[in-house]
């Protein structure tokens, strides 16, 4: 199983909208996929449209990170009905904040690695961590084999991606940095234009396309439903750059 961290130290930057995006672009290309919600808000829960109520959830797992508790707090997405296991989701709840310490000990850090152990028969794990770089985000980067940046085009993002990049860096046997995404992006704003190229410097190759900022992504969350469901050239480039992305996080470099 291939595993993604989606992170960002900024809130407010449609991290969560990545994450759905990407899931929306593995499912259209049959590649089944589990994401962890691990933001204490559970957002990504909610968007993939989970209804099916379990007995655990993500704090429960990261508790005890047992066979049984981890299968128990999967569910599928509403996305999918018709096509089980192709989708699946370790749910999210607001207990995870416990979990959220500024400095986790080595085996806290170790439990979610241990339990997705447990529960990987996908092929690919989306794991949606917290606006922050604490316990669950660094949690999510011990179990990952890469890093997804998702930032805005604002001065205050540009300096978060630095700090998310170095912190990354820094660990040793780490996961791989495979790209910033620069989410929400309206290339008439003459700052945005300008942040964009500030984070291109600092990056290099790291930054991706940026995601323009379109009607089509609270659509089609409000609805419940994956981009694909959407008519309409908005929803389609979207979904576009999100394969991109994902040809990045499922090739090798």
């Amino acid at each position: 199983m291939i595993t993604l961290a989606v992170c960002s130290a900024k809130g407010g930057v449609g991290k969560t909208s990545a994450v759905l995006g990407l899931a929306a672009a593995a499912v259209r290309r049959d590649v089944s996929t589990l994401v962890v919600d691990l933001d204490p808000q559970a957002d990504a829960t909610t968007g993939l449209d989970v209804r099916a109520s379990r007995a655990h959830d993500v704090a429960d797992v990261l508790d005890r990170p047992k066979r049984r508790i981890a299968e128990a707090a999967v569910a599928p997405s509403g996305w999918v009905a018709d096509h089980p296991g192709l989708l699946d989701v370790l749910t999210g709840s607001d207990e995870s904040a416990r979990h959220d310490t500024p400095e986790p000990d080595p085996e806290t850090l170790g439990q979610l690695r241990r339990a997705l152990r447990k529960v990987d028969d996908h092929a690919l794990a989306l794991l949606d961590c917290p606006p922050s770089l604490n316990g669950l985000t660094r949690s999510a980067w011990a179990a990952s084999d890469t890093v997804l940046v998702v930032s805005d085009a604002s001065r205050f993002s540009v300096a978060a991606v630095d700090r998310t990049l170095r912190e990354v860096r820094r660990l040793r046997s780490g996961p791989r940095p495979v790209g910033v995404l620069v989410n929400r992006y309206q290339p008439r704003s003459v700052e945005q234009r300008f942040r964009l190229e500030e984070l291109r410097t600092l990056v290099g190759d790291l930054l991706l396309p940026p995601v323009p900022d379109r009607v089509a992504v609270p659509q089609s969350q409000g609805a419940g439903v994956p981009l694909s469901a959407l008519r309409g050239a908005g929803a389609r480039g979207l979904l576009e750059q999100f394969d991109a992305v994902l040809d990045r996080v499922l090739t090798p470099r």
